[in-house]
């Protein structure tokens, strides 16, 4: 008979563990709990106690934030997670010392930090500071968009959502006349189908109420064209954007990042989609977070600076000539006039249809041409925003309608008239020009690819490492605290890399 050794779950055993014994030198637990207990000003957290003389004993915030920096660093961001390993994982448990916090503690932790996170990310930045991390040369701007807790269902403008009230008070109209005829009929069937009709109703109307009050409540959102956009019931403050993964009801997480080894610099989280007009707070704010550490008003003034293509605008551009940045934000055709991609079709000009050059132009009588040999007059002279001088010409009515190359000619969209723009000039604030020849330029093309090596890894490392795929919160102010805490302890994880003790 085959024999194996003896086990009993009634045997008590004694384990002598040293909590402290746990957070070894070199590990990302240990650089959290030393800057932590040496190095970030946590005083701020006390002034929101009034448990001095009576009341509960409370939680230290110190041991609050590690264990959620922590969490954050292993992808936990579910409080009840944090909760969870707080009981069962040996590094938790000695990080914070024993202590088992409960879910709704650690969440009201989190959201309360409006005030501190700040200071406290700015406390971690100046450590990188000492440890000789930042190189203050090559700076680069990106950003992540992440649906935030918000249902994209319950979006709209006052007239969609007017509309959408309006179609659940006919359901319910439908649901109870449905009702009524039932209980008219001598033979209707007897059920539970009654009782979840009833249910049906009692949501559809509550949806309704809820609406109703929204909408009595708030005001519309407009956008930066002055046209209403979408507001949104359970966020207002987030917004509808475009992503690769689909269209998401989120925010979009922007990072200033150093390129000597990649720490962020200042991080903020915004309701808008579109980076055209994220460049002012990032660099304003980062300025701000880099004089707490000592450094002056012209920090940033000859150093490199990059940015994709979202963020080509005048309003990010006259932003890096005000801090005398030397900036390289391509347009969005800054890949068809470079030599090195001639040969990739995806960046070859598509000609559908007919462009300036298949109009020929009279001097003598200064109008232009078509291609099927018709006449277009002048009417304007006008700059548009980016700096550029048009001339403006335009087709007689009766001859585009009749043209056998109507569908062909200029644009998309069947007006009545065609109208040809033709560029005769450039104001001298022309940002965009400028910087479409900077990039173009044979330094240019050297500086702009290296934004990829600084700011990709980083938000690969907190999307995918770190696994932040949605914000568990609401409201501007509280999602931008979960996504400092997530650049924290990124900054926290180079410290600990590059031998922080």
């Amino acid at each position: 008979m085959a024999k194996f050794k003896v086990y009993d779950y009634r045997q008590r055993v004694f384990l002598p563990v040293s909590l402290e014994d746990q957070l070894l030198p070199g590990t990302l637990e240990f650089a959290i709990h030393t800057l932590v207990e040496t190095r970030l000003d946590t005083s701020g957290f006390e002034q929101k106690y009034r448990n001095d003389e009576t009341g509960r004993v409370a939680y230290d915030p110190k041991i609050l934030l590690k264990i959620v920096l922590l969490g954050y660093a292993r992808g936990l961001i579910s409080s009840r997670k944090i909760e969870q390993a707080c009981r069962e994982n040996v590094v938790f448990i000695a990080l914070a010392c024993g202590q088992q916090p409960d879910h709704s503690t650690i969440a009201t932790f989190v959201s309360s930090m409006k005030d501190e996170i700040l200071p406290l990310f700015r406390d971690v930045l100046l450590v990188c500071q000492e440890m000789g991390l930042l190189g203050g040369t090559f700076f680069a701007l990106d950003g992540l968009k992440l649906p935030s807790n918000a249902s994209k269902e319950w979006s709209g403008t006052r007239p969609e959502l007017h509309r959408k009230k309006e179609r659940i008070e006919t359901k319910v109209k439908e649901l109870l006349t449905e009702h009524v005829q039932e209980d008219n009929r001598d033979d209707h069937p007897s059920g539970p189908g009654g009782g979840d009709r009833e249910a049906q109703v009692q949501r559809l109307q509550k949806q309704a109420e809820r609406l109703e009050k929204w909408l009595k409540d708030n005001d519309p959102k407009y956008g930066t064209t002055g046209k209403e956009i979408s507001s949104n019931l359970t966020d207002n403050e987030s917004a509808k954007m475009k992503t690769s993964h689909g269209v998401i009801q989120g925010y979009n997480s922007q990072a200033l990042i150093d390129g000597r080894h990649q720490v962020i610099i200042h991080a903020e989280a915004f309701g808008r989609g579109q980076d055209h007009a994220h460049g002012p707070p990032m660099l304003d704010g980062a300025l701000e977070n880099l004089k707490s550490l000592g450094h002056g008003q012209e920090y940033f003034a000859g150093k490199l600076f990059t940015a994709d293509t979202n963020y080509h605008s005048d309003t990010n551009l006259r932003k890096c000539q005000e801090l005398h940045l030397d900036a390289y934000i391509p347009d969005i055709y800054f890949r068809r006039r470079d030599p090195r991609y001639a040969a990739q079709r995806r960046y070859w000009p598509r000609r559908k249809r007919f462009a300036l050059e298949d109009f020929h132009y009279e001097e003598a009588t200064d109008h232009y041409r078509c291609p099927q040999g018709k006449r277009l007059r002048r009417i304007a002279k006008k700059i548009y925003a980016d700096g550029l001088v048009n001339r403006i010409y335009v087709a007689e009515e009766h001859d585009c309608q009749r043209c056998p190359l109507h569908l062909r000619c200029l644009t998309a969209r069947g007006g009545k008239q065609k109208y040809l723009r033709v560029p005769v000039g450039v104001e001298l604030t022309n940002f965009s020009r400028r910087m479409a020849g900077k990039v173009d330029s044979e330094r240019g093309r050297k500086i702009y690819p290296q934004r990829f090596a600084v700011a990709e890894p980083v938000f690969a490392n907190i999307r995918t490492h770190k696994r932040l795929d949605r914000f568990t919160l609401r409201g501007k102010v509280n999602v931008n605290i979960q996504w400092l805490l997530y650049c924290m302890i990124h900054n926290i994880e180079k410290i600990a890399n590059y031998g922080f003790t």
